[in-house]
């Protein structure tokens, strides 16, 4: 009787390949397992493709609340953000697919786990510390790093001879995956940081030039960091991701075209979409900006970067990351509050916040009279912040 492998299955030009490569080059009975994570269409006739390419099985699974409650929702309340510009929609999916493709390779007793990730990107190293992190014991099949198929071309000419429909050509050569946070595209065309993305490619967002030319206004409600409601309306947190990702798909928001240092060492380019993250983010740290202990946030800006490479590393599952993930959550309790956005044209513009937790006093801000604050405390405040420049100057002479 031949060993069970789990296999991670998107239906893609990878994953397909790699199903029949399992089945007729290893050996396996291949269970095929998808994760529902927002995909949407994508996921339609999943379970009978994977079944007419060879798997004897084929499992999808509903992750999309969990997706974001318990991995986009931390991530947020970090404000977490790799090398300034991308806002971790890949990484952070990563682990939530492979601990529950832990979960069915126990069910199924299946003795290995195999994925569709290259030998030269991030998702290898995301998945398979997951895999150490939570299942030992599993032997990993990483076709990728295995076979003598080194390229997409070399994938599509055997997905030919073994009639395997895929959703990859010649004319439109990138890939993509998407998720509830995200989508994004590399490869192919793209691999040229000088190339520009044809318009046709996005799925998401208009283009900032076709979005309206009146603005929309909307409010977002927190609660300890994580948002609850629009326009007074509350939602779960699968359910408010995908509604500001139609709202800021219209109005042409969270684009990005990033050029980022993979963990194998190799620059590499992304372009993604990030509508609904995009605004949270910006709405997340408008409310902070009142809400948070100005030491308290310094400390989280400070350590955010290390946080963002530990996700983007696949140190998901790392007591390093559940450190500052305590740190980063118990910071955020005082984030509580409603924030004012208008959406025009790819920009998200903040108009105003408000919040019972507020830290801002106007009888301590304000320029006129009647002021808390007393003006002549200023004058032993700076001279004392000066001395040690007057002592270096004075040594200097």
């Amino acid at each position: 009787m031949a060993q069970k492998v789990v296999l991670a299955y998107s239906g893609g030009l990878d994953t397909s390949v790699i199903l029949k490569w399992l089945q007729t080059e290893r050996g396996y009975d291949v269970i095929a397992y998808a994760a529902d994570i927002g995909q949407k269409e994508e996921l339609g006739g999943l379970p009978q493709k994977a079944k007419n390419t060879g798997a004897i099985k084929c499992v999808v699974c509903d992750l999309r609340e969990e997706f974001a409650r318990d991995f986009i929702f931390p991530m947020l309340r970090a404000g977490a953000i790799y090398e300034e510009r991308y806002l971790l929609g890949t990484s952070i999916a990563r682990p939530l697919i492979a601990k529950e493709q832990v979960r069915i390779a126990r069910k199924e007793h299946a003795k290995a786990v195999s994925h569709g990730a290259t030998g030269k990107g991030n998702d290898q190293v995301r998945f398979e510390l997951t895999f150490a992190a939570l299942a030992p014991d599993l032997q990993v099949v990483a076709p990728w790093r295995e076979w003598d198929l080194g390229s997409r071309t070399e994938l599509l000419a055997f997905a030919k001879k073994h009639a395997i429909p895929v959703p990859v050509t010649a004319k439109k050569p990138y890939s993509s995956d998407r998720n509830l946070f995200h989508i994004s595209y590399e490869g192919g065309v793209l691999e040229s940081p000088w190339n520009e993305y044809k318009e046709d490619m996005f799925l998401l967002t208009v283009s900032p030039e076709k979005a309206p030319n009146k603005p929309t206004v909307i409010e977002i409600g927190f609660s300890a960091g994580n948002p609850v409601t629009i326009n007074g309306k509350k939602y779960s947190p699968y359910n408010i991701i995908d509604k500001l990702n139609e709202i800021g798909g219209k109005n042409g928001i969270g684009r990005a075209d990033v050029v980022e240092n993979r963990v194998t060492g190799m620059k590499s380019r992304g372009v993604y979409e990030t509508p609904g993250g995009t605004i949270l983010h910006e709405a997340r740290v408008a409310l902070e900006s009142i809400t948070q202990d100005a030491e308290v946030a310094n400390i989280r800006r400070e350590l955010m970067p290390r946080y963002a490479r530990m996700i983007y590393a696949g140190y998901w599952y790392a007591p390093e990351r559940l450190l500052l993930q305590s740190l980063f959550d118990d910071a955020a309790k005082t984030v509580n509050g409603v924030v004012k956005l208008k959406l025009y044209k790819g920009n998200v513009i903040v108009m105003g916040r408000k919040s019972d937790n507020s830290l801002y006093a106007e009888n301590v801000s304000t320029f006129e009279r009647g002021s808390m604050y007393d003006h002549a405390d200023a004058t032993g405040f700076i001279r004392l912040n000066a001395l040690r420049l007057k002592i270096r100057r004075l040594l200097q002479k």
